[in-house]
């Protein structure tokens, strides 16, 4: 295992092989994100199946939809599915417990062995950590920590901080495909509306970074309000 630090992010590089899994949640992005490629690259492209397409630039399109974010990938091996974390790193409630179990006890060890930088502390809120996918069609999982809105001073900007870091860690470690849930937006209290117009904005700083950028939604209300966000926010 190669630990690399980089201000304040953290990433980890394990041995583990995990390209063979998940194939055919696999096949099934695959087949969604030919289809759309297909599609005309300027304005917006549904295939039917609450999955819409919005191009961040001539390389780079982000991606919205409905659906459980521990079943997503594109390739098993540059893929990246986000986890909203909190600090400690060894899951929780929500997403963070979904994608725990989805990945199996060994992303709660990999998330271990994350060096504390205070007690209780891996991973502060705004910053990312990135572990192996393991049993996740994902090959990565990139751990970030939001802000609970009614306890932090500025929360737009320590969210667009999570979201930021994320794309950094994600840079770092090569991945072309991420996919985000709404970060801080369950028990953490995060506004919808808002917490939409943070990470869109935020996403749109890198238009040239990744080539696809999904947003994976289990509520229909988020994926509602973001849908309208981003068409809003990407507009020409």
């Amino acid at each position: 295992m190669r630990a690399i630090f980089s201000g304040s992010r953290f990433a980890l590089k394990f041995g583990w092989n995990t390209t063979s899994k998940g194939n055919l949640s696999l096949r099934r992005f695959r087949l969604c994100a030919s289809a759309m490629d297909a599609a005309a690259t300027v304005g917006r492209v549904s295939n039917g199946g609450g999955v819409v397409r919005f191009p961040l630039s001539a390389s780079s399109a982000l991606f919205m939809q409905k659906g459980d974010i521990t079943k997503w990938s594109i390739d098993g091996s540059t893929d990246a599915i986000v986890n909203p974390a909190n600090e400690r790193m060894l899951g929780g409630g929500g997403a963070d417990g979904a994608i725990h179990r989805a990945a199996g006890p060994q992303l709660v060890e990999a998330c271990r062995t994350v060096p504390e930088i205070r007690p209780g502390v891996r991973c502060p809120t705004g910053e990312a950590r990135i572990t192996p996918g393991f049993m996740l069609p994902a090959s990565h999982v990139i751990h970030t920590v939001g802000p609970i809105y009614s306890a932090d001073i500025n929360p737009a900007a320590s969210l667009a901080s999570a979201y930021r870091n994320t794309l950094m860690v994600a840079k770092e470690n090569n991945i072309q495909y991420i996919a985000f849930p709404a970060i801080s937006c369950g028990v953490y209290g995060y506004p919808y509306d808002e917490a939409a117009t943070v990470a869109i904005s935020t996403i749109k700083e890198f238009p040239n970074d990744f080539k696809e950028v999904h947003f994976v939604l289990f509520s229909p209300d988020i994926y509602d309000i973001w849908s309208n966000k981003v068409e809003e926010l990407l507009k020409d």
